[in-house]
């Protein structure tokens, strides 16, 4: 996505929440907070069908990662001014040992006693061959100038910085975030965050 381009281009961290990641996929992904009732939330443990909900959240999250995962919890936090053990997700603990590479961080004055676990992903979790990413011989223009996008519509042609000429087969708005499904020429299929995205309509 032009999200994750924008990100890695300016070698910015993207915060947003596993909802509007959805179709998007980044290199490096950091889910934290991996603690019981945090993620899995307190008020969805209660009940299957929303328990279900959340792991199927976490999966979405996940596969969000092209090449690295990272998962973090904390062993105790400050709530409303007290301070609290915590239990590692049960999510985490679902997924198979083969698949993690263990790290303990030690807070300050906390000795040998980690506070934080980081899971990473190994990378042969997904033992199918690498993607390739697709090449373009696309250049842009040297006057290339971004289009204002904010009524741009479905079937629209328009011009990507990187990824060259395409078709927007797709608008989507969730929480004042705009996605756009657009067919490249050259690249296929990709899904942009209009806020991100380099574009010029034509």
């Amino acid at each position: 996505s032009d999200l994750k381009d924008a990100a890695q281009d300016g070698e910015a961290v993207t915060l947003m929440t596993i909802h509007s990641a959805k179709g998007l996929e980044f290199r490096n992904v950091y889910i934290v907070g991996m603690e019981e009732n945090l993620f899995p939330s307190q008020m969805m443990i209660t009940s299957r069908a929303d328990l279900e909900e959340e792991r199927r959240l976490f999966y979405v999250a996940i596969t969000r990662a092209e090449k690295k995962l990272t998962l973090s919890y904390a062993t105790s936090r400050y709530q409303w001014g007290n301070l609290r053990s915590c239990e590692k997700s049960r999510f985490v603990d679902e997924i198979d040992p083969q698949y993690l590479n263990v790290k303990f961080a030690a807070g300050p004055g906390a000795g040998e006693s980690p506070f934080q676990h980081v899971f990473e992903r190994r990378s042969n979790l997904v033992p199918t061959a690498p993607r390739k990413v697709a090449a373009t011989k696309y250049v842009p223009p040297a006057d290339f100038t971004p289009s204002d996008t904010s009524n741009l519509q479905s079937g629209q042609r328009v011009e990507h910085a990187k990824f060259g000429f395409g078709v927007v087969s797709q608008l989507e708005t969730q929480q004042g975030t705009t996605k756009a499904t657009i067919v490249f020429e050259e690249v296929g299929e990709k899904v942009l965050l209009l806020s991100f995205a380099k574009l010029r309509v034509h």
